[in-house]
């Protein structure tokens, strides 16, 4: 009996390990699902910005007037700008600088798209900001995937502000939930650990998230929260994960946010 329980327990443990190695493999795909729509904005230019070791990065710009905020904007995991044009178009019709990054493997750009790759183009974006926009103060925002590369760059740039719309606090523990796996532990996964860039973020954080959220729920926005020094949070009543933008008052918010002294 014994030789069999351990027979059973070892069979048991490598189709475990079978299983996690087959979903490191596959995780990408539920990560990056990228629609492959281009974006065809009115008044935008497509400006690539050089990044050390790899190609150019194609990113989507919009001057305002000099003086006004600057808004850099990085989109969720479906990774086409073109889905996420209303958010720009507002901070256009605002008169606000808009520089808009692509997401390589999305939206037509050319490339692999992983978390390393994303925060990367994303820094070099940020130094490029001064040859791309007039100047003015700087504003990261960030939306679901997006809000961990906006945390990123905020814990290595100075930004006068970051916005955060549905955010996780660990992306890895949403994915461990759903996997029954420890995500955060587990060597070539994309962890996406937004927990981790938190005390080296000091500039004022505005987190936007729905209640009714049921993809990333709103406890991971309060619990990210928490871990910054100067951050408010407001919970968007009724408001599920794909309809912030339609919902009040969340651009009242962001506006707000974006005009204080």
């Amino acid at each position: 009996m014994a030789r069999l329980t351990g027979i059973v327990l070892a069979a048991a443990a490598c189709l475990y390990l079978f299983y996690a190695v087959a979903m490191i493999w596959v995780a990408p795909r539920f990560l990056y699902p990228f629609d492959q729509r281009g974006f065809d904005g009115q008044g935008y230019r497509l400006v690539e910005v050089a990044v050390a070791g790899a190609d150019p990065l194609p990113v989507q710009v919009l001057d305002g007037p000099p003086g006004a905020p600057v808004v850099v904007y990085f989109m969720g995991n479906v990774g086409a700008l073109e889905l996420f044009r209303a958010m720009l178009d507002h901070h256009r019709d605002k008169g606000r600088s808009v520089v808009a990054m692509t997401y390589r493997g999305g939206g037509g750009t050319p490339g692999r798209p992983s978390e390393a790759v994303l925060k990367r183009d994303a820094l070099a974006v940020v130094d490029a900001l001064p040859g791309l926009v007039p100047p003015g103060p700087v504003y990261l925002q960030g939306y679901s995937l997006g809000t961990g590369v906006a945390m990123h760059v905020a814990a290595r740039r100075d930004v006068e502000g970051v916005l955060l719309a549905a955010p996780y606090d660990r992306l890895c523990d949403l994915l461990a939930a759903a996997s029954w796996l420890p995500a955060c532990w587990l060597p070539f996964l994309d962890h996406w650990d937004s927990a981790s860039e938190a005390a080296a973020v000091t500039a004022p954080v505005l987190i936007l998230h729905g209640t009714e959220d049921a993809l990333i729920p709103v406890a991971q926005g309060e619990r990210l929260s928490g871990r910054l020094a100067n951050a408010t949070f407001r919970r968007i009543e009724g408001a599920g994960h794909a309809d912030l933008f339609g919902t009040p008052p969340y651009l009242d918010l962001i506006d707000g946010f974006l005009q204080r002294p």
